[in-house]
């Protein structure tokens, strides 16, 4: 799996004709997640289907990101009024999770209720649909199935439940794709950069947007507090340490730059319209190629959003876990 371009969390749904099972996940399932839990196929349908035009216009927004970078408009500070103004971003349901045996309507009739619906669905099936199973994840209808006879069923649903969460989403990453030149899309790609910058994303931040201009990660934890990791190439270091100059660092750090010890903030102070002296953080490599190094800066601007509306902030305003009746 590559490292995902655009990266934030999203609901997970479940569906099973068993309370008592969906009572039991809403006490083990991860605290972080924003889940919905509901008993009857036909409102659980309902209400995934009410999500497409929700999904849509999200990526009307981002596209007009873009767009409007094409014409000369900066993005760090357009992705971060995006991350402003679309706090319900985060309840675009990102996972479904389907009980093949239910009276009155299976697992998979449900399923396929949802042409439209773009996220992830795992099946849960008894022993004996095993083989349905097979035949619905090779037919592309499912993304995984797990039995519910496995041993440790939660955390094998947890587990497969954030492989998916983790998992890039075709359509976001080829509209944030453009922003990369060649050379940048090559070092993304490579195993050992990808494994280094997705450890540094689940450790740091819960939403992220990788972009080519400036070469670098916008990231946001759960508390709301933003940040930048800085990308350089090795080759990269010499014009960076000659802007650096013509900035006034002095020649102790310009030594440091060019040694790949340091990098300056300078593209992300561009990025963000402002002046002041250029900050400079400590390099670690990305990768095991040599090829890539990252810097890791606090983005401490009037631009960033509103710690009220972070997600830890609007996952508290939701209503508790509770099985639809």
């Amino acid at each position: 799996m590559s490292f995902p371009l655009f990266h934030r969390p999203g609901t997970v749904v479940f569906l099973d004709d068993d309370p008592d099972y969906l009572e039991m996940l809403a006490l083990v399932l991860p605290r972080h997640w924003y889940v919905k839990l509901f008993l009857r196929p036909v409102e659980c349908i309902n209400y995934l289907q009410q999500e497409p035009p929700f999904w849509e216009a999200d990526a009307w927004n981002q596209q007009q990101l873009i767009d409007q970078w094409r014409q000369g408009k900066r993005l760090i500070p357009q992705i971060l009024g995006y991350w402003s103004r679309y706090t319900e971003r985060y309840a675009l349901t990102r996972v479904c999770v389907f009980d093949y045996s239910m009276p009155g309507m299976d697992g998979l009739q449900a399923l396929s209720e949802l042409v439209d619906w773009p996220g992830s669905r795992v099946l849960l099936t008894g022993q004996a649909d095993e083989q349905v199973a097979v035949r619905a994840f090779n037919r592309g209808l499912i993304d995984q199935f797990i039995a519910k006879q496995t041993p440790d069923i939660s955390r094998r649903l947890i587990e497969a439940v954030e492989h998916l969460l983790a998992t890039p989403n075709a359509r976001h990453a080829q509209t944030w794709r453009v922003t990369l030149g060649p050379e940048q899309n090559a070092l993304l790609r490579m195993p050992s950069v990808g494994r280094d910058l997705a450890a540094f994303a689940a450790r740091r931040w819960i939403e992220h947007v990788v972009i080519g201009d400036p070469f670098g990660i916008l990231g946001m934890d759960a508390a709301g507090h933003v940040s930048w990791l800085q990308l350089e190439t090795l080759e990269g270091l010499k014009a960076q340490a000659e802007l650096a100059e013509l900035e006034g660092v002095p020649p102790s750090a310009l030594q440091d730059i060019r040694q790949g010890r340091r990098l300056a903030d300078l593209e992300l102070r561009q990025g963000l319209g402002g002046s002041g002296p250029p900050e400079l953080a400590a390099a670690s490599p990305v990768g095991q190629d040599g090829a890539l190094l990252g810097a890791l800066f606090t983005v401490d601007s009037p631009l960033c959003p509103d710690p009220d509306n972070s997600y830890n902030n609007w996952l508290a305003r939701q209503s508790k876990r509770h099985v639809q009746a």
